[in-house]
């Protein structure tokens, strides 16, 4: 088996393929198979584990598989080990074998096979790369090697577990051993994990039919136990004439007329694929036998009253019996046996007629769902990435089943029933949710569709799909596990929702949005105390990464300052962060504007010691013009003295003189450049007219407020009014963080 074989296990190559529906309230009464925690999921190239989380809980009751011949029971195969170091995020080596071993697989086969563990490995290091399982599982296939191939398979579908094709070659590994029951186990396990799977449902009800002794009278109630929770978890589906098919033949086989006839009256309400051979082949079974014997004694009474009616007649022949005059002869054989004749005739005209109504509202909504139906081209679960035209085409179809379900509620109709109740619109919904699941399980826009739809219904069901999306099949997104996160704190589940963000921390560490969703939890509820120790432990966690150090410093003074109100913490934060990273100029401005914002008749000193402190930093010369522009403004705005404001304007002078000499200094060019330089002294050779330069004014000590400028704004005169209008008005501790870098887009 090529690894391309293997990805076309997943596939049935028609249109009956692998399903998916929605749990109703039966529960089950086989064990969930116990797979790793949540918090062991590791994606490889994001630091997620391949470990999964537990199955969900079957939306149907499968029936129990019992063996003629009692052997242990078995736990579902898990992979035990973990493959993260927690405090570094770093993979540990692979474990070899870690699927718990069955009991008796020790001594069954001996040694595993040669190449297994170096195929495990490769598997387990890849565990998204699903060609190294298919070689695996190709490999322990080829040896014929029991255990290996029970620890290869229960690992592979703990985390590919729509693959029903290997489902069924479990199964069938396990029939082949000689191990029956074990096999049945298999079965009801793949069914818990995708109940739609007609596939794998018929693969079971043959299995159960080929291995029960049919001589006993529960295997036959076991039997057509299977049988309706299989209907019940799939028969709405669209292609699942196989399953109503093989349904009434087996009534047929039990000899039980009137089970046959309820079959019908099901499947005949069911727009399925091929609902006119359901309609020919009851119409077919009618005709061949007496509608006593295939009705209930209710339906055949009304139906007998009916056809009276129909007749003319307003007796039953029993009453007829009883009215005939006395010495009057009853009608002769012949005669009886015509008038016989015609009304089973007439009864059986009737009971199609009843049966056409059903069959006629049936093709409607058939004709209604048909071309939705047909562009669709992989209903099965695949690997490979979809195309637009299919990803459209799901999308189209739930719209419009939503609007045709919230239609039916507007129209009045309980509960959005169709003919006779027996299918309804927001049934119809979920199923074709839980299909469209099964082909686009790892397209997160279709999960959060059908949560928002479900949400509306009942918050429980849509926690439900929020655990098989981040457990299962979507363990390596984080935007859907922070959505899930949310969704719980806003239905007021908070340690639901502080969990979710935990046990996601844990599997990928290091992630700065995660940190931040979980201080932010904590601060809604009202826990600014771990809210702040969530925060510190980022701070030193980050140490070794100077820009997100800054990030989370930034973030941590903002709460002490704004929540806590203790700015001696923040600014401790912040100068703290500084030490580390001098250069970083977001820090310098959140500590500049935590200076600014303090009580300004005690905290002059504060903020010209923050932008001398900015002014020796290893900062660009703009920014330095920056800090030195505000410390100007401060003093002038708040200075305590005169002589305070001059000392601050002749700094500010002073760095403009700097930075106007470097400026000249990177026009002009390298003055050591020979060729310039020799240019230079030619040129000082030339006699050139006298440019008397007229001398500059000293500086005038500023004793007074100068008058305005032009009539404008006072502070125009030392240049740096208009400055603060076009730049300073822009100056904000968020914009100038780049938060993309933490936030990727979802």
């Amino acid at each position: 088996m090529a690894a391309a074989d293997g990805l076309d296990m997943s596939s049935n190559g028609d249109v009956d393929s692998e399903l998916e529906t929605l749990a109703p309230s039966e529960a089950m009464s086989t064990e969930t198979p116990q797979v790793p925690e949540y918090s062991d999921i590791l994606e490889p190239t994001a630091d997620i584990s391949e470990a999964m989380a537990h199955v969900p809980e079957p939306p149907v009751s499968i029936p129990e598989p019992v063996a003629e011949t009692q052997e242990p029971e078995t736990e579902a195969p898990k992979l035990a080990a973990k493959v993260a170091d927690e405090k570094g995020g770093r993979r540990a080596p692979a474990p070899p074998y870690t699927v718990a071993l069955e009991e008796g697989d020790e001594d069954e086969d001996g040694e595993l096979p040669v190449d297994f563990e170096r195929l495990w490995r490769v598997a387990h290091d890849n565990p998204q790369e699903f060609s190294s399982w298919t070689d695996l599982l190709q490999y322990c296939e080829q040896e014929g090697h029991m255990t290996a191939s029970r620890r290869a398979l229960g690992a592979f579908l703990t985390r590919y577990p729509l693959c029903y094709g290997y489902w069924k070659k479990y199964a069938d590994l396990e029939r082949r051993a000689g191990n029956t029951n074990r096999a049945q186990e298999v079965c009801v396990r793949g069914l818990k994990a995708i109940p739609l799977s007609l596939d794998l449902w018929i693969h079971y009800i043959t299995l159960l039919q080929d291995t029960l002794n049919m001589n006993l009278p529960e295997s036959t109630q076991r039997i057509r136990s299977a049988f309706e929770s299989a209907v019940e978890a799939a028969g709405m589906d669209f292609h699942s004439d196989r399953l109503w098919e093989m349904y009434t033949e087996w009534e047929k086989e039990q000899g039980d007329l009137r089970a046959v006839t309820t079959v019908y009256d099901r499947v005949l309400r069911m727009p399925t694929q091929l609902y006119g051979g359901h309609f020919e082949r009851f119409k077919a079974y009618l005709l061949a036998h007496h509608p006593r014997d295939v009705l209930s004694p209710e339906e055949y009474g009304r139906l007998c009253l009916e056809s009276r009616k129909s007749q003319g007649e307003g007796t039953t022949p029993e009453e007829a019996d009883e009215e005939r005059p006395p010495g009057e002869e009853a009608p002769s054989d012949s005669a009886a046996g015509h008038q016989d004749m015609e009304q089973i005739q007439k009864m059986q005209e009737l009971l199609l007629a009843s049966r056409q109504k059903v069959y006629q509202q049936t093709e409607m909504e058939v004709g209604k769902r048909w071309a939705f139906e047909e562009a669709i081209k992989r209903p099965y679960f695949h690997v490979k990435p979809l195309d637009r035209a299919q990803l459209k085409a799901w999308q189209t179809y739930l719209d419009w089943e939503m609007g045709e379900a919230g239609q039916e509620v507007q129209g009045g109709a309980a509960e959005g029933a169709a003919v006779g109740g027996t299918y309804a619109g927001h049934k119809r919904v979920l199923m074709l949710f839980e299909r469209c699941l099964i082909a686009c399980a790892l397209y997160e826009e279709f999960w959060t569709k059908y949560v928002r739809y479900l949400e509306q219904h009942s918050v429980e069901e849509a926690r439900d799909v929020y655990r098989r999306a981040c457990e299962i099949h979507l363990s390596h997104k984080h935007s859907m596990h922070l959505q899930w996160a949310t969704f719980e704190e806003r239905h007021g589940n908070i340690p639901e929702a502080r969990r979710v963000l935990e046990n996601l921390e844990q599997a990928m560490p290091g992630l700065a949005m995660v940190r931040l969703r979980r201080a932010g939890l904590e601060r809604r509820t009202g826990r600014l105390d771990q809210a702040e120790v969530l925060l510190r432990e980022a701070v030193l966690q980050s140490k070794d990464t100077p820009s997100l150090h800054a990030f989370y410093s930034i973030k941590l003074a903002r709460l002490l300052l704004k929540l806590c109100k203790n700015p001696a913490k923040a600014k401790s934060a912040l100068l703290e962060a500084i030490e580390l990273s001098p250069d970083n100029s977001k820090l310098h401005l959140n500590l500049l504007e935590l200076e600014v914002a303090a009580d300004v008749r005690g905290n002059g000193t504060g903020v010209q010691q923050c932008v001398s402190r900015a002014l020796a930093a290893p900062l660009s010369p703009q920014t330095k013009l920056l800090f030195s522009q505000r410390g100007l403004q401060f003093a002038e705005d708040f200075g305590a003295t005169v002589q305070s404001v001059l000392t601050v304007y002749d700094e500010h002078q002073k760095l403009l003189k700097e930075m106007g000499n470097k400026k000249r200094s990177a026009e002009n060019g390298d003055n050591d450049d020979p060729e310039k330089v020799t240019k230079l002294e030619d040129s000082s050779t030339v006699p050139t007219p006298s440019m008397a330069t007229p001398p500059m004014a000293p500086p005038v000590p500023m004793t007074t407020p100068p008058p305005p400028m032009m009539g404008g704004d006072m502070s125009s005169s030392y240049g740096y009014g208009g400055w603060y209008q076009q730049q300073y008005s822009n100056y904000s501790y968020q914009n100038p963080w780049n938060y993309n870098q933490y936030y990727p887009p979802s």
